[in-house]
C-alpha cells in the first residue's frame, strides 16, 4: 500500500482539473483550489479544443501526442457524459503533417460529402479522420465533478498568495482563505504558474501565447467536421453555436482582436450556405501558456521536494494522457520515463 499524501492542485483548468480526476481514482487527499467561482474559467474557456496529434513534434514528446487518441476514448467510457465530436478535421492550404496513417487524401467530391454547406471546394483535402473536438468548459467541469465525487476537497474563490516550504520541501500553501497544509503541491496555473515560482527562486520559462476565439450563433448545423484551411479555422461547438480560431496579431487597431474577429466572422459568413444567418456572438483573447521550447513542461522540481509543475501547450491535447502518468509519478513518487523529455531541467543544462 502506498502512503496516502495530502495533495493540493492549484488551478482548475484542463490540466488541474485532468490532474485531480487521475488522482481521485488513487486513494489520496486531494484538495483543487481555484481562483474563479467555477473550474475552467481561464484560458481554458476560451480554447478551440481540437484534439490534434498530427503536428511534427520531437521524438521525445511524440508518444504523448500518439497515445492522446486512445486516451480521450478511455475517457469516453469512464465518463459516458462526456461527448467527444470525432467527425475529424478537413485541412487544404496549410501545412499538415501527411505521415500519420489517420490522415488521408480525398477528392473535391469526397470534401462536398463531409461539407455540403461550403460554396467552394478545394481540388482535394486532407482528412484527418480519427481526430476529434470538445466542448473545453463542458470537460473540465465533468473531470471537476468526478473528482469531488470521487473524494476530492474543492476550493472556489480561493487566491493562492504564496508556497510555503520549510528547508527544502514544500509544506503547504497560504490562500485568501488561510492557510493549507500538503505533501505535495502541484501547480497547473498556466500563465500565472512562473509568478507563483519567483518567490522560490525558481524561473519557468512560460509565456502567454494569445489567440482569438470567436463565437457564433448559427440556425443550424452549417459545419460538420472541424475546417483548416487558409481563410478559417472554424467549427461546430454546438447545433447552434459555431467557434473560429483566428491568430492574436496586436493589441488595436485593424490588427486587434476586435476587427480581426470582425473579419473571420464575415469571412464564414461569405463562405457557407447559410452563412449570412450567422450572428456574432463573443470575441475573446485566450491567453494560452506557452513554454519556450513549444512543449510541456512536468514534474517535480529538482531542489524543492513536493514540488510539482504542470503546463503545457496544448492542454487539450496531451492533458488527458499526461495527467494519468502525473498521477503515478505524485502517488508512486517516481520518475516514469514516458514524462523524462519534459521536465524543466531541460532548459537548464548542467555544466559538465
Amino acid at each position: 500500500m502506498t502512503k496516502k499524501q495530502k495533495v493540493i492542485i492549484v488551478g482548475a483548468g484542463i490540466v488541474g482539473a485532468s490532474i485531480a480526476y487521475n488522482l481521485s481514482k488513487k486513494n489520496q487527499d486531494v484538495t483543487l483550489v481555484e481562483s474563479h467561482s467555477k473550474a475552467g474559467c481561464g484560458v481554458t474557456s476560451t480554447s478551440f479544443a481540437w484534439i490534434n496529434p498530427s503536428g511534427r513534434v520531437p521524438d521525445n514528446f511524440q508518444h504523448l501526442y500518439d497515445g492522446s487518441l486512445a486516451e480521450y476514448h478511455v475517457l469516453e467510457k469512464e465518463i459516458p457524459e462526456l461527448k467527444v465530436d470525432w467527425n475529424g478535421s478537413l485541412s487544404w492550404g496549410v501545412p499538415a503533417n501527411i505521415h500519420k496513417s489517420y490522415i488521408e487524401t480525398i477528392t473535391r467530391q469526397q470534401v462536398s460529402d463531409l461539407e455540403p454547406h461550403l460554396k467552394e471546394y478545394p481540388k482535394e483535402a486532407l482528412y484527418a479522420f480519427k481526430e476529434g473536438a470538445i466542448d473545453p468548459n463542458i470537460l473540465t467541469n465533468l473531470l471537476v465533478k468526478k473528482a469531488q465525487e470521487n473524494g476530492v476537497n474543492i476550493l472556489f474563490d480561493t487566491k493562492v498568495t504564496q508556497i510555503k516550504k520549510e528547508d527544502a520541501k514544500v509544506v503547504g500553501i497560504h490562500t485568501s482563505k488561510g492557510f493549507i497544509e500538503s505533501d505535495v503541491i502541484v501547480l497547473a496555473t498556466g500563465t500565472t504558474l512562473p509568478e507563483l515560482c519567483k518567490p522560490l527562486s525558481i524561473d519557468v520559462p512560460v509565456e502567454a501565447s494569445p489567440s482569438i476565439i470567436i463565437r457564433m450563433k448559427s440556425p443550424k448545423k452549417l459545419i460538420h467536421t472541424l475546417i483548416s484551411n487558409s481563410r478559417f479555422e472554424a467549427r461546430q461547438l454546438s447545433d447552434t453555436t459555431i467557434i473560429a480560431a483566428e491568430d492574436y496579431l496586436d493589441d488595436h487597431g485593424e490588427n486587434g482582436p476586435e476587427e480581426v474577429g470582425r473579419r473571420a466572422f464575415d469571412t464564414l459568413r461569405n463562405d457557407l450556405k447559410k452563412g449570412e444567418y450567422l450572428e456574432l456572438d463573443s470575441i475573446q483573447v485566450g491567453e494560452r501558456p506557452m513554454p519556450k521550447d513549444g512543449y510541456p513542461i512536468v514534474g517535480f522540481h529538482d531542489q524543492i521536494k513536493g514540488l510539482y509543475l504542470a503546463v503545457m501547450h496544448s492542454a487539450i491535447t496531451l492533458s488527458p494522457v499526461i495527467s494519468r502518468l502525473v498521477a503515478k509519478e505524485i502517488v508512486d513518487n517516481v520518475q516514469l520515463e514516458e514524462l523524462e523529455g519534459c521536465r524543466l531541467s531541460r532548459f537548464y543544462p548542467v555544466n559538465e
